[in-house]
């Protein structure tokens, strides 16, 4: 694992923070039902991998911190309760990140590709089931009541409503994108073997 800040750390994360700010300022206007969509997991898959998991995590904060200035946010979860939207939107993605990190590096000399895939769908996993968990705690009133009002199961609820197609598409597009970085990460690495 990585722990050496170099000038190739800094400018790769610098690019993935970009992709990460772009993707989700898009994204914030990308909505089914009334939570907006997270297209900003893969970049922070791939800083977790390439980077280390403290990587993850700083990209994951930054996706949290983009999410909370989504209008869906800012007029939904921030009005109902503002430190726990906060506290929310910073911890699922910045832990999800940070896991990437640890799944990556704990099974990268087992199968590389195994660790690149489930790296990367570990993200929206556990991004949205930290969600979930927040819905049911610090959200439950506003759950409930949404529940009642539409006559449904509070989690049957949660899950087609509040998550409904989000999570799926999440998920299809990290798994996707995981055999494109494999096959990157193939590329590169036998590159920079040949040139050492």
């Amino acid at each position: 694992m990585k722990t050496k800040i170099t000038t190739k750390t800094i400018a790769g994360l610098g690019v993935l923070t970009a992709m990460v700010v772009v993707l989700q300022l898009i994204a914030n206007y990308i909505q089914f039902g009334p939570i907006s969509i997270t297209l900003a997991l893969f970049p922070i898959a791939v800083g977790a991998m390439i980077f280390g998991p403290i990587a993850g995590l700083f990209l994951g904060v930054v996706d949290g911190f983009l999410i909370i200035l989504a209008p869906s946010t800012i007029s939904g979860f921030l009005a109902i309760n503002a430190v726990g939207t906060i506290f929310t939107c910073l911890l699922k993605t910045g832990l999800a990140g940070f896991a990437a990190g640890w799944i990556f590096y704990g099974l990268k000399r087992v199968n590389t590709k195994l660790a690149i895939f489930l790296s990367s769908i570990s993200v929206p996993i556990i991004n949205t089931g930290l969600f979930c968990v927040a819905a049911l705690t610090i959200f439950n009133s506003t759950l409930l009541a949404g529940a009642n009002e539409a006559g449904k199961n509070a989690v049957i609820y949660l899950f087609t409503v509040w998550i409904g197609f989000n999570f799926f598409i999440e998920f299809g597009v990290n798994a996707a994108l995981a055999l494109a970085f494999f096959n990157a990460f193939t590329f590169i690495n036998k590159k920079f073997k040949k040139e050492q």
